[in-house]
C-alpha cells in the first residue's frame, strides 16, 4: 500500500474497546486483517485528491465520492456506491446571537465501508466530540460493527444542529416581544429580525435534508443499521425532524411578526396622515373666513368693532365644531 498522509486520528474498535489508536494510516489494512472483528475510524483534515488516492485503492472508494469529499460546500446527502456509502453532513456551532446571530458550519464527508468509517473534515472541527460519544456508547460496538461509528457521528452532528436551532428559537421569542411592543419596534429590532430570518434560512439548508437522509440510511435491508442500533438511529431521525420543524415554525413566526410590524407601521403612517389632514381642515376654515373678511370690499360690520367680534366668533365656532366632529370620528 502506498504511503498515506497521516490523518488527524485513527482508531480501531473491537468488542467495545479501543484496541489500537493513532497508528499510521498505511497500517489500516493490516490492522483490520489482524483483527477480523474490528472496525476502523480514519480521519483526514482537508485532503486533496492525491492524498485520498491511496485510501481509495485500499478501500475501493468510488472516484465520484472521492471528488465530492475533496470539494467544499456539497449539499447534505447520502449516496450509495457498490462497495460503500458516502455521507455529507454539517456540524453547526453558534457563535452568538447578539448583536446579530452568527454560526460556523463544519462540513464532514464520510465513506462508510463494511468495516471502516473514513471521515474527511473540510473545516476545523473538534473530533473529540466524536470519540467521546463513541467511548460513552462503546458497548454498542459488540454487535453493531461500523454502524456504531456512523451512529455516533450522526448523533453528534444532529445534536450540534439541534442546539443551534434552539438558540435561534429562543432569540426568536425575544425578537417577537420587541417587534410586537406597543408603539412600534425600534430600528435595531427590525434589523435584528431580518438578520435572524436570514440566519434561519442558511441554517435550514444544512438541517432540512437530514430527516430524509437518516430515513434512507435506516431503511429495511441496510446492513449498517442492526436491530440493536435501529432505536438509536430512529432517535437521531426524530431529533432531525424536530429541528427541521422548529426552523420552519421559527421562519413562519418571524415572517408573520415582520409583516405585522410592517402593517403596524403602515397603520401608524395612515393615522398620522389622517391627523394632519384633520388639522389642515381646521386651519383651512379660519383661513378662508379671515381671507373673506380681509377683502377690500364693504361687509356687515366693516371697519367696526362688531364686525371683528362677529368674525372672531365665527372662527372659534366653526373651527371648534369641526374639531369636535373629527374628534368624535376618531381622526384626532
Amino acid at each position: 500500500m502506498e504511503a498515506i498522509p497521516r490523518p488527524t486520528r485513527t482508531r480501531l474498535y473491537a468488542g467495545g474497546k479501543v484496541v489500537a489508536e493513532d497508528f499510521p494510516a498505511e497500517e489500516a489494512g493490516a490492522k483490520l486483517r489482524e483483527h477480523p472483528q474490528a472496525v476502523l475510524w480514519l480521519d483526514l483534515y482537508d485532503p486533496d485528491t492525491a492524498d485520498l488516492q491511496a485510501i481509495r485503492e485500499e478501500f475501493g472508494l468510488h472516484p465520484l465520492a472521492v471528488e465530492d469529499a475533496v470539494h467544499d460546500h456539497q449539499r447534505p446527502k447520502l449516496d450509495r456506491y457498490p462497495h460503500h456509502l458516502f455521507l455529507n453532513v454539517y456540524a453547526i456551532e453558534m457563535l452568538g446571537d447578539r448583536p446579530e446571530p452568527a454560526h460556523r458550519k463544519a462540513e464532514v464527508s464520510a465513506f462508510v465501508t463494511d468495516r471502516a468509517l473514513i471521515t474527511v473534515r473540510k473545516s476545523p472541527l473538534d473530533v473529540a466530540t466524536f470519540t467521546d460519544r463513541w467511548d460513552a456508547d462503546a458497548e454498542l460496538d459488540t454487535s453493531a460493527g461500523v454502524g456504531f461509528l456512523v451512529y455516533g457521528l450522526l448523533d453528534v452532528v444532529m445534536d450540534s444542529q439541534f442546539a443551534a436551532v434552539r438558540i435561534l428559537d429562543e432569540a426568536m421569542d425575544r425578537t417577537e416581544d420587541e417587534l410586537l411592543d406597543e408603539g412600534g419596534a425600534p430600528v435595531a429590532a427590525r434589523r435584528y429580525a431580518f438578520a435572524l430570518r436570514k440566519e434561519l434560512a442558511v441554517l435550514r439548508r444544512a438541517v432540512a435534508p437530514m430527516p430524509d437522509l437518516l430515513a434512507d440510511l435506516t431503511r429495511t435491508g441496510n446492513h449498517l443499521v442492526t436491530e440493536r442500533l435501529a432505536p438509536y438511529y430512529r432517535d437521531v431521525e426524530d431529533h432531525a425532524r424536530r429541528a427541521t420543524e422548529t426552523i420552519d415554525h421559527a421562519r413562519d413566526r418571524i415572517n408573520g411578526v415582520i409583516e405585522a410590524d410592517l402593517s403596524e407601521q403602515s397603520n401608524a403612517l395612515n393615522d398620522v396622515t389622517r391627523k394632519l389632514a384633520a388639522w389642515a381642515a381646521i386651519i383651512a376654515v379660519p383661513t378662508a373666513l379671515t381671507g373673506y373678511f380681509g377683502q377690500n370690499v364693504p361687509y356687515p360690520g366693516y371697519q367696526k368693532v362688531s364686525g371683528f367680534v362677529v368674525s372672531l366668533v365665527l372662527i372659534v365656532v366653526t373651527a371648534g365644531g369641526l374639531y369636535w366632529y373629527l374628534k368624535r370620528r376618531g381622526w384626532l
